[in-house]
């Protein structure tokens, strides 16, 4: 009998029946029901109370990251930026600034696998390097006597692409004559973070001369040397024009471990710890088309 009576009556129903005997049923379902409405309207404001929270935490997150690039950044140009570095001008306090800086974004990292991401190609510069990076080494070989005025390395930076490195050296002599210094690279993938980084090949590119940038004390010489030059065989010119390549396969090798990557900068440590951090000046091509380098 109650439960063809509770077939006819709504479940939230105001209608307060003329017959006694069925009615504590009745009750019991429209209070069970109200009770699950009450539970359902629960779960619904928790549920966009956490939706709101976690837009919150995620907009605060990338504040903070943000935040971190900027003061990271405003730290290398307080440290002399790349001149300073290469040329042993740091002051122990910057150093521990910056990397105190790198360690707060490293933090941060938004890619969890760096070592295939599609933002890890393109052209990068670099801009802070650590006590034993090869970089940082070759860098004071070259140019840690010379004064500035007579060579200088004013430029740094690294091409990947398809799993290959291209890292260019800008050297310039005299303020007038331009070289570069390449050398080329294979990447290999050892994990989300990690890779191996192996010397392929180096190239000295025949040197660039302003002439107009020559010192007048040095046009005589200059004109010399290039009178001496034009009248060496056509091989030997020929391979003098072209540069030179010195072959580094099986020579050098490292491991490396991506520790940052965004669309704008880069930073690796090497097996020591030790950071180096670079910033993007091209775009890789489009992720649509690039595939996971060798593993």
């Amino acid at each position: 009998m109650a439960t063809s009576l509770q077939n006819l009556v709504p479940p939230f129903s105001c209608r307060r029946p003329s017959y006694t005997s069925p009615s504590i049923p009745i009750a019991i379902f429209r209070g069970g029901r109200r009770r699950n409405t009450r539970k359902t309207l629960r779960v619904c404001r928790a549920m966009v109370e956490k939706t709101v929270q976690g837009a919150s935490s995620t907009f605060a997150k990338e504040m903070e990251r943000l935040s971190a690039k900027e003061s990271l950044l405003l730290a290398f140009k307080d440290a002399g930026g790349f001149e300073a570095l290469v040329t042993g001008k740091t002051t122990d306090v910057q150093c521990i600034d910056v990397n105190e800086r790198i360690i707060s974004l490293e933090k941060l990292n938004p890619t969890p696998r760096p070592s295939t991401s599609p933002n890890l190609e393109g052209r990068w510069n670099f801009e802070w390097f650590g006590a034993g990076s090869p970089v940082l080494l070759f860098a004071k070989f070259l140019f840690g006597r010379i004064p500035p005025t007579l060579a200088n390395l004013s430029k740094l930076d690294v091409l990947v692409k398809d799993g290959c490195g291209t890292a260019t050296a800008q050297v310039k002599i005299l303020n007038s004559i331009e070289n570069k210094f390449i050398i080329s690279t294979k990447y290999s993938v050892e994990g989300p973070l990690r890779m191996k980084e192996e010397y392929v090949e180096g190239a000295f590119e025949s040197p660039k001369v302003n002439e107009e940038a020559v010192p007048e004390q040095l046009k005589g010489a200059f004109g010399q040397a290039f009178n001496t030059l034009q009248q060496l065989p056509v091989p030997i010119r020929d391979a003098v024009s072209s540069g030179m390549k010195i072959p580094l396969s099986g020579t050098f090798q490292r491991l490396i471990l991506i520790s940052y990557l965004d669309d704008e900068i880069l930073i690796i440590r090497n097996t020591a710890g030790e950071p180096e951090v670079l910033t993007r000046l091209e775009a890789g091509p489009d992720p649509q088309n690039i595939t996971e380098y060798e593993s």
